[in-house]
């Protein structure tokens, strides 16, 4: 493996699992380039176990499933949010997430949402070993992002879907290289979703109560090309999450939701393709399209991931909230608990967000406190009578 292809495995691949002298020679998770959009970009989805497909909607909708616009409490608004990445370790790695969205037509039956994902890797200092002594080779500064279009449509009063266009970069090699051989790597994908929800019913005693179920295939499109070779393309971290969830509404102001999802990548897993001269098997992941992948991601049993949430609101200001992630120790081995908040006052939010690591792998957002600031612009939609 040539120099460049280091740096992409050790920038691209290393930074979502750190490995601190641990036991991993069980673990053989689905790589992907771009991985940064694998992880939750919000505090209120990083409070719920890092799920959002069949969430209420919010103003970061756009990264887990844009047909949830239209189900909005406001036409439009404006979202920001900040999380440090693998804090323990280094103070400038961080995420940055953006989002707008605005209702169209006069009853709001459709909508317009724009996002930007940005991921600073920080700054890698090179050198190399001249003689005796340490050259320095200058400093690169990896990074990544995506930037969304997504346009939202109410099929029915309790049903919408969305499609959502998506340009992406990652440049691993971060304007530093030493033989042209690692480059940026740009790529488009879609996203197609659906959004259920319920008029408000009669529910338990004298309660009323809301059902919500949300679908989602992300990011299919062509695989990154870091390299111009045929055979080292990395395939998006293309997915499938699937989810449902439950409003009990206690009184006119205090709510209770509950939400599960299920999730999986849509890529081929490492297989077999041989035995060494020990008869360990040797595992290579398969070259083939995009199309296939999704065919033979099927092959691998252990790749759905889990996660349960808990929210509890008091007349959409404040809203408390918790949840859990599980994933096979076989595939990356993520397991964690999270526990978040939520502030309103007019027309102003603050969501925060923790992440409390349960696995024996050691996650890069262990013990990591996010932020996020949301502005709604417009006025109250039609959902707020309806819903």
């Amino acid at each position: 493996m040539n120099i460049t292809k280091k740096i992409a495995l050790g920038l691209g691949l290393g930074l979502g699992i750190l490995n601190y002298a641990q036991d991993l020679s069980n673990i053989r998770p689905v790589l992907t380039g771009a991985p940064f959009l694998r992880i939750s970009p919000d505090a209120r989805a990083g409070g719920m176990g890092d799920q959002g497909v069949a969430t209420s909607a919010d103003a970061f909708s756009q990264f887990w499933n844009a047909s949830k616009y239209p189900f909005s409490l406001n036409t439009s608004s404006v979202a920001v949010n900040y999380t440090p990445y693998m804090s323990k370790l280094t103070n400038d790695v961080f995420l940055l997430y953006g989002a707008f969205n605005t209702a169209l037509g006069e009853e709001g039956r459709s909508s317009l949402g724009v996002s930007l994902y940005y991921f600073n890797m920080g700054s890698v200092d090179l050198t190399k070993l001249v003689g005796t002594e340490v050259v320095s080779e200058g400093t690169a500064k990896p990074n990544e992002f995506s930037l969304d279009v997504s346009y939202a449509l109410k099929l029915s009063d309790t049903y919408s879907m969305a499609v959502t266009g998506r340009f992406i970069r990652s440049d691993l090699s971060g304007g530093f290289n030493t033989d042209s051989s690692l480059k940026p790597a740009n790529s488009f994908a879609v996203d197609v979703s659906g959004f259920l929800q319920t008029y408000k019913h009669q529910s338990f005693g004298d309660y009323e109560g809301r059902v919500r179920a949300g679908w989602a295939i992300q990011n299919l499109g062509p695989r990154l090309d870091y390299t111009g070779d045929e055979e080292s393309r990395s395939y998006l971290p293309t997915s499938l999450r699937v989810g449902a969830g439950y409003d009990l509404f206690l009184d006119d102001a205090n709510k209770v939701g509950v939400t599960a999802e299920v999730s999986k990548l849509l890529v081929p897993g490492p297989e077999i393709t041989g035995y060494d001269t020990n008869n360990n098997p040797i595992y290579d992941v398969p070259n083939v399209g995009v199309i296939s992948g999704i065919g033979k991601s099927f092959k691998n049993e252990k790749s759905l991931m889990y996660s349960g949430s808990l929210e509890y609101s008091y007349d959409n200001t404040f809203a408390i909230r918790s949840g859990y992630f599980f994933e096979s120790p076989e595939q990356g081995g993520r397991q964690f608990a999270t526990v978040g908040l939520g502030l309103k006052y007019q027309s102003f939010g603050l969501d925060l967000s923790y992440l409390i690591n349960t696995s024996k792998v050691n996650s890069a957002l262990d013990n990591t406190l996010r932020f996020g600031l949301t502005w709604n612009i417009g006025e109250e939609s039609y959902n707020n009578d309806d819903y």
